[in-house]
């Protein structure tokens, strides 16, 4: 595919996923929202089903929608590194466009909630705990289980007799999206689970220069760790891969 063939489908993917995936958080957290204090599955369920749409819109371009998805695959050697930039230009920008579009689907809930200070969650990620370098741990070890299992997941094979066994690819995109459920039930409670560069840095951005009442800063100190944490665990699970039997 050219640059913008992938720029555009993985732009339009991410911005699906963020909005959706924003959407669910806001929900949940804005006071006169029919979603008000849904809870935390709620926000796992709406996010894995925000995988699942993000990624069947961006199909054509093999539906990243993540940079760590995207390095994964180039530490294991199964992507072009002249590719990577138009994957992480269109996931970068995906995810500022699909915040934006969630703060103007909810924005009257955004003008009349009492806690306009503390609504940089519904963006991104923070942790229950701040201690950077255990939270790095936190955000690695998520998104290690997420590209390994991009990584490792059974595609269709022919077995005997020419019959075609289907494994995970059976289930389309749905299959990530219950990774993507059972990680954040799992594996989120400490950090909010970003495992997605762009998914928390995006937002984050649009959060910092959205014209939201009586917001809160965007936590800039905090934000390398949900950039760098997914990458270090990618590059792990891209290199176990390479040496993993097939």
């Amino acid at each position: 595919m050219t640059f913008g063939e992938i720029l555009l489908w993985e732009l339009l993917g991410t911005a699906a996923l963020t909005l959706l995936g924003c959407g669910v958080v806001a929900n949940t957290v804005l006071r006169k929202s029919l979603g008000f204090q849904g809870g935390w599955l709620l926000v796992t369920f709406g996010w894995g089903l925000a995988v699942f749409t993000g990624a069947s819109i961006a199909a054509p371009s093999g539906a990243h929608l993540n940079p760590a998805v995207t390095i994964g695959l180039l530490a294991a050697g199964k992507t072009d590194l002249a590719d990577v930039p138009a994957y992480l230009t269109g996931q970068l920008a995906g995810a500022f466009i699909g915040a934006v579009l969630c703060w103007l689907t909810y924005k009257l809930q955004f003008d009349t909630h009492d806690e306009p200070e503390n609504t940089l969650g519904i963006f991104a990620t923070a942790p229950t705990v701040r201690r950077p370098a255990w939270n790095l741990v936190s955000e690695v070890i998520g998104t290690f289980v997420l590209v390994l299992w991009v990584l490792t997941s059974p595609t269709v094979k022919l077995g005997e007799g020419g019959l075609p066994q289907f494994g995970n690819s059976a289930l389309g995109y749905a299959a990530v999206a219950f990774v993507v459920i059972g990680i954040g039930n799992s594996l989120g409670g400490p950090t909010g689970y970003a495992i997605n560069p762009a998914r928390d840095l995006g937002p984050r951005i649009a959060y910092a220069v959205l014209p939201i009442r009586g917001k809160g800063g965007a936590d800039w100190g905090y934000s390398w760790v949900p950039v760098a944490g997914p990458l270090v665990g990618a590059v792990a699970a891209g290199l176990l891969a390479q040496v993993l039997p097939s």
